[in-house]
């Protein structure tokens, strides 16, 4: 099966479209005909081991291989349809159409995929194209993730019961803020969303109340207090924040080492938004699985707005 494989850390270039073995099944497991993947923020990272401090490279190393990463097959995201599965699999069927996460366990990349069936995966929203469905996994879990993690809803809030809370969010044009500024007015939030000018009309329209353009004003005196401020790219800090928040207020970013969790609640959250009209895929860029280095160069530059998706 083709596959695009990592054959070293460093630029886009290190990846190489090749022929794998096509996988088969162990009797938990489902066999997944992808038909699209992304690509992220934790994608590039991954690839140029740009991870921050000689420490914490040699920490990821040992975590994902040396000099290369122990599965060369990377991404992380995926929508496809259920070839096969083993026999003792009871949560799904051939020809079930899935989306899912992997994880640091990766794999996404290629044409097939095996996975068992309590991993994080679930069927794909009804209306959703595989593209779709692909494009909001990463930045629609990890914003799941942080947000309740601040509290966005409290616990003790009746059910439907509108919170009205202020929150700002920092890289507001990004995979997981496009999908901040929604699932924060999903959940009744006032939103401030910061961002360059090109992104201002992208975060408007997704539902931002307010959009500050970070070229042409300081985000930190726009004379507001927030009950979350949450970087959605990990490029401010609490400290940096502190004259944002309210006494109560909370700071969230994930350039922490905070890894967001993936589960299949999330999944079920994003299903139900998207197939309620209320989560919008923010596609910027489709590329195919044999212009994978394109599309890693794409989003190494800075330019992204919203998701980079891949077919295959």
């Amino acid at each position: 099966m083709k596959a695009a494989i990592c054959t070293s850390y460093g630029t886009p270039d290190v990846l190489k479209i090749t022929d794998i073995p096509k996988p088969i099944p162990k009797s938990n497991q489902i066999l997944v005909h992808i038909k699209a993947s992304a690509v992220n923020s934790g994608d590039v990272r991954v690839r140029s081991l740009d991870v921050g401090g000689w420490l914490m490279r040699f920490v990821m190393r040992l975590v994902l291989g040396f000099a290369k990463p122990r599965n060369p097959v990377l991404g992380t995201v995926f929508s496809g349809i259920i070839e096969a599965v083993g026999e003792k699999v009871t949560l799904f069927k051939p020809g079930d159409e899935v989306y899912g996460m992997t994880g640091f366990d990766f794999g996404t990349y290629a044409e097939f995929i095996a996975l068992p069936e309590n991993g994080t995966i679930a069927l794909k929203p009804s209306g959703a194209s595989f593209e779709s469905a692909a494009a909001i996994l990463f930045g629609g879990s990890t914003a799941l993730y942080f947000l309740q993690k601040a509290q966005l809803l409290d616990s003790s809030a009746a059910a439907g019961e509108e919170q009205n809370k202020n929150i700002l969010i920092y890289g507001a044009t990004g995979s997981v803020g496009t999908s901040a500024i929604q699932v924060a007015k999903y959940h009744k939030a006032n939103v401030t969303a910061v961002c360059s000018a090109s992104g201002m009309q992208l975060a408007k329209r997704l539902g931002a109340d307010t959009v500050i353009d970070y070229q042409q004003q300081d985000f930190k005196e726009c004379g507001q207090k927030f009950d979350i401020v949450f970087d959605a790219v990990g490029k401010t800090n609490k400290k940096a924040c502190q004259g944002l928040l309210k006494p109560s207020g909370v700071f969230i970013t994930v350039g922490g080492l905070d890894v967001a969790s993936e589960t299949k609640q999330q999944l079920e959250t994003l299903s139900k938004m998207f197939e309620e009209g209320l989560l919008n895929d923010a596609i910027d860029k489709t590329y195919s699985i044999d212009h994978i280095v394109e599309a890693h160069g794409y989003v190494d530059s800075g330019h992204k707005k919203g998701n980079v998706v891949i077919v295959l």
